[in-house]
Formats: C-alpha cells, sequence, structure tokens
C-alpha cells in the first residue's frame, strides 16, 4: 500500500498533522498509524489520579478548534473528549489505522520512497510513502525511566510507576511514598492525599512550583460578550504574549524570578517548607516550571495530608524507604515518578538505503527537520510553552513543503549540513534530567537559523507562515539528477 504521505501517532501532533494536510493538501493520500488501539497519545497513555494538562487549554488546544470549557488546566479526560471531538468535527477517524505499530523506515533514494515494515496486530504489513512525517513524541511508550533502588524487591508493598498506573489500585487510608518533584508528581500528590492517609513527595532535589487558577477568569469573562473563536483567539494570543514575556524576563532577570516565585510558594505554605523543599539550586527556566492548579499540591501539605522530604535514597525496606539522612518513610504503595526515556524518532528504526540515522550525528532544520534526510519531518514541541503551538507550526510548514515541492515537480527534499553552523550542539538549553539522560538519542543545534532552535513561537511563526521556504541549506531534486 502506498500514501503520499504517513503521519505516525494519533495524539495531539498526529491529529494536527491530519487536519492540516486535508485542509492544505487536499488531493495527497495520507493515513495515520497509531501504534495503540486508540487515540490520544500522552493522554490516553496516562491513566494516574489527577492527570492534567500543565499548559492552558488555550494554548494546548489547536488553533483550529476552541476550547469551549470553563477549565484552562483541563484533567486527561477532558482533554481526551476534546481529541474525540476534533476527530469527528473533521472526519479524520477514516484516515486513522489503529494498532499500526511502525518497526523500521528505509528511505530506498533510487526510488525516491520511504519504505516502512509496520506490525498490524499479529501481521507484518508494507508501506510506502513518498513523505514521513514523525508525530509520536519525544519519548517512549514502552520503556519509562526506572532507575533500580538498592534491596527494592524487599518492599512488600506495591510498587507503580505512573505511565503504567493500575487504575485498580486502592490507595485509600494507604501510607504513600511518590519519588520524584516532577510535573507528575506534584499531580499525583494532591490527587491521591484525599483518600490516603498520608502522602510523602520524596525529592532528589526541588522543583520551582508555581500556583494558577484553572480557570481562566478573563476567558469567562470575554465569553459573555464575544463568540467563541473571537474569544478564544484574544485569550490564547493574551497567553502566548504572557508566556513569551514571563519567560524572556526569567532569562534576562532570573535572580528577581526566582526570588519572585519563592515569595509567592512562602505566601502558600510558609518559610520552612519554601527553604527546604521547593528552593532549586538552578535558574528557572532551566527546568520546566511546575504548574499546580487552585493552590492544590500547597493545599495538601497545608492540610497535613502530604508533605515533602529532600533527601536521596539509600534503600527500599519491608516497609518504606530508608534514606541517607537515616529518616525513614514508612510507605504501603510507592509510586515512582522518575520520568520518561527521550526517543526522538518515536521508536522507529530509521534508515537511508539500509544505513541507520543516528540523530545524534544531525543538525535539526527549523527544529523539524534533520540533516541529510529526505522527506523526513519531525514534530518537537516547545518546552517552555504549549506543545501544540510547535505542532500547528510544523504541521503547516510540512504542507507548504509538500506543495512547494509539487510546484517544482520535484520528488525530494533535504537539508543539506552547514559545516558553518556547527557549534552549539545540544538541541535545548535543558537540565532536566530526563533530557539530559536523552541526550544521545536527539539531534544538534546549530549555531544560527535555520539550525538554531530559538524555542520562541512569535520568532517561529515567521519561520513558517511569512518566509519563504526556499532557502540555500534545503535542497529539491529528484534522485535521478541529484
Amino acid at each position: 500500500m502506498h500514501k503520499d504521505v504517513l503521519v505516525i501517532g494519533a495524539g495531539i501532533s498526529g491529529i494536527a498533522a491530519g487536519y492540516n494536510l486535508k485542509k492544505s493538501c487536499p488531493k495527497k493520500s495520507f493515513s495515520i498509524l497509531e501504534g495503540r488501539e486508540s487515540i490520544g497519545g500522552t493522554w490516553d497513555l496516562f491513566k494516574y489520579p489527577g492527570i492534567r494538562s500543565d499548559s492552558d487549554m488555550h494554548t494546548l488546544g489547536f488553533r483550529f478548534k476552541p476550547w469551549i470549557h470553563d477549565k484552562s488546566i483541563a484533567d486527561g479526560p477532558s482533554i481526551m473528549e476534546y481529541l474525540h471531538e476534533t476527530i469527528d468535527e473533521y472526519k479524520l477517524k477514516e484516515n486513522i489505522l489503529l494498532n499500526h505499530r511502525v518497526a523500521s523506515a528505509n528511505w530506498n533514494s533510487e526510488k525516491s520512497l520511504w519504505e516502512l515494515m509496520i506490525q498490524a496486530n499479529d501481521e507484518m504489513l508494507d508501506m510506502t510513502c513518498s513523505f514521513l512525517f514523525l508525530c509520536g513524541g519525544y519519548y517512549s511508550y514502552a520503556k519509562p525511566h526506572m532507575p533500580y533502588f538498592k534491596n527494592q524487591e524487599n518492599f512488600e508493598g506495591k510498587v507503580i510507576h505512573p505511565q503504567f498506573w493500575d487504575e485498580s489500585l486502592d490507595y485509600r487510608n494507604k501510607k504513600i511514598a511518590v519519588i520524584g518533584s516532577g510535573a507528575t508528581a506534584v499531580t499525583i500528590v494532591p490527587a491521591i492525599a484525599e483518600k490516603a492517609e498520608h502522602v510523602v513527595m520524596v525529592q532528589r532535589s526541588p522543583t520551582y512550583v508555581v500556583s494558577g487558577p484553572s480557570e481562566d477568569s478573563i476567558n469567562k469573562f470575554i465569553r459573555k460578550i464575544l463568540p467563541i473563536k473571537a474569544t478564544y483567539f484574544l485569550i490564547r494570543w493574551k497567553n502566548i504574549l504572557y508566556q513569551s514575556f514571563t519567560f524572556f524576563m526569567a532569562r534576562k532577570y532570573p535572580e528577581r524570578t526566582k526570588n519572585k516565585i519563592l515569595d509567592l510558594a512562602k505566601s502558600e505554605i510558609g518559610s520552612d517548607n519554601v527553604n527546604n523543599h521547593f528552593t532549586p539550586s538552578y535558574k528557572p527556566w532551566d527546568q520546566r516550571i511546575c504548574l499546580v492548579p487552585d493552590s492544590d499540591l500547597f493545599n495538601a501539605i497545608n492540610a497535613k495530608k502530604a508533605s515533602v522530604v529532600t533527601d536521596t535514597i539509600k534503600e527500599f525496606q519491608s516497609d518504606g524507604i530508608l534514606l541517607d539522612s537515616g529518616k525513614k518513610v514508612d510507605a504501603d504503595i510507592i509510586i515512582t515518578a522518575t520520568g520518561i526515556e527521550l526517543n526522538s524518532l518515536n521508536d522507529i528504526n530509521v534508515t537511508i538505503d539500509n544505513s541507520k540515522v543516528n540523530p545524534n550525528e544531525r543538525l535539526t532544520y527549523k527544529g523539524m527537520m534533520l540533516s541529510g534526510v529526505p522527506n523526513l519531518a519531525i514534530s518537537f514541541g516547545y518546552v517552555n510553552a504549549s506543545w501544540t503551538l510547535r505542532a500547528d507550526l510544523t504541521c503547516e510548514y510540512v504542507c507548504r513543503l509538500i506543495n512547494l515541492m509539487d510546484k517544482k515537480g520535484v520528488a525530494c527534499c533535504e537539508p543539506i549540513d552547514d559545516e558553518t553552523a556547527h557549534g552549539d550542539d545540544q538541541l535545548i538549553d535543558f537540565t532536566s534530567g530526563y533530557f539530559q539522560r536523552g541526550l544521545n538519542q536527539m539531534p544538534k543545534q546549530g549555531n544560527k537559523a535555520p539550525w538554531k532552535n530559538y524555542q520562541n513561537y512569535i520568532k517561529d511563526i515567521f519561520a513558517v507562515r511569512i518566509f519563504s521556504i526556499k532557502d540555500k541549506n534545503l535542497s529539491f531534486y529528484n534522485y535521478k539528477n541529484k
């Protein structure tokens, strides 16, 4: 079976790709291949209590599909409902093939085609496409980060990773330890604290935590006087500009920003808690800042339903965790919110003429293509803003690129490595553990456009929507004439 475009993944990026292909490339055939049995990506995979967005839904939502609910920070089921509505509204179901996991993708230069091996239930299928668009996210769905803790086999209770949450787990009136301090941990702790006897968040080092309202009062007001689409547009841009401004200020004035965040936290849970457990050693936005809606984590701490311990783990014991300080955390259940494993190529063995493609050996072009790899795009969102903002732009760019190839009458487009652009290397200036662990999976960035990854939505708008696609770094050709 051949398709003009194959999209990998039916999560946020894949759905955005489907919409844009139908709208901007109506004559192109395409399929969205989803390895799992349902759509939704992250929002279908994670089932842990309290699962929610950590970005506002006016920017995490699609540009073309207004978010109409009061909650700006939305729970997982509401997001899944929104994704299903989008699929139905734009008739994308006919393009989605579930239980189709791509094992390998080889670019055949002579044929100017991608040749894919796909596991569909219990059989292997062959498919080809002219353009391959990887929209399966940036981490492995099958393998989370699960470090071994000394003597963890001695623990007599339940150990569970949030990526593989057991929805039958009964944590009522139980002592629970949550290992980690990232977005998942700060979400789970207040959610389970409502029913548990007590929850302890065990962290090796603190994270910046900021409280914010789950509902946008300005949105609720404007909706009373303006149509839905106009309201969505205005609130979306309000949030984009606010996020851009706060990120800029954090980078320009890190100490001032740090003090502001800590002062706000102190007003919620007191100086002792903040000084001991919520004062990171790094600058704001060196790692992602965690949002807690309506102060839920702080409220759980104030109510004595939850607490935080900052220490390193010596070993697991039969009834809890022994820390290096000698302190013991009693637990009936241990939740290892220890993070994800990065994967920039969607767990696909990508080759060119049967020679393996290692992303770490290539430059990223405009944050969405790889040097020396023809007819391939990757959706990779922002770390300082909503994923969907970048996904939407990437999908628009891919459609413009495909249409330009048709106009030129060529079968191939390929970013050509620019030796003068080498120098920056790390894709994103980010110190989070999961990112540092996965650097060998990530492409490198260059020291100048179009190879530099600016993490700037407004700058990217100009690069994607306004400026010409054609530049000296992007080669258009037919193989026989190359």
